[in-house]
């Protein structure tokens, strides 16, 4: 069984391309179960979504990449050659690197933002939740958060995190000398 991750993100597509494969948490479940009938074998998947990012962790035949492009096109509403341009695959052992750098902030928007651990882990609990998470995930996705936990606690990544909406305050205090006086939409 190999795993692969399929996913778009704040690098590879524009927000309004992005926000045609957001998931909502009541979506997660029944999006799995979708996703997993679609791909022979009945595969083990996690879906992760946030606002910068789609992805997709399958555990099962690599020959199930393809079908699983095509699943996640047909839910944004575009082609599989139209995702594809935007999209990336990453296999086997950059798969699982590639979580572990999702899980330490390594490969966010704002460098060591926290909320993506707590996002990736409430997908696995919705996975797991689903049925859809086997032991090849389930090991994949708790290595990922030790290896989270340690990437914080033995580097200065989480020192000066921030959100991103921490982030465009931090900004606008830069650009404004009084915040109080800014109105917003």
């Amino acid at each position: 069984m190999s795993v692969f991750a399929l996913g778009l993100n704040h690098n590879t597509a524009p927000l309004d391309l992005r926000g045609r494969f957001a998931f909502t948490l009541e979506q997660l479940a029944p999006s799995l179960t979708g996703l997993r009938q679609k791909l022979p074998g009945t595969p083990e998947a996690a879906l992760l979504s946030t606002c910068n990012r789609t992805e997709l962790y399958v555990a099962g035949p690599s020959s199930q990449v393809q079908p699983a492009i095509a699943w996640l096109a047909s839910t944004g509403g575009v082609s599989a050659g139209e995702l594809s341009e935007h999209a990336y695959v990453m296999q086997g052992s950059a798969a699982a690197r590639h979580a572990f750098r999702v899980a330490s902030g390594l490969d966010s928007m704002v460098l060591g933002e926290p909320q993506i651990l707590g996002q990736l882990k409430q997908a696995v609990k919705e996975a797991e939740a689903a049925g859809a998470l086997g032991t090849t995930l389930h090991q994949m996705f708790q290595r990922s958060f030790s290896v989270a936990k340690e990437v914080r606690s033995s580097t200065e990544i989480g020192a000066h995190s921030i959100s991103m909406a921490a982030a465009a305050v931090r900004l606008a205090g830069n650009l404004f000398e009084d915040l109080s006086q800014i109105k917003l939409l």
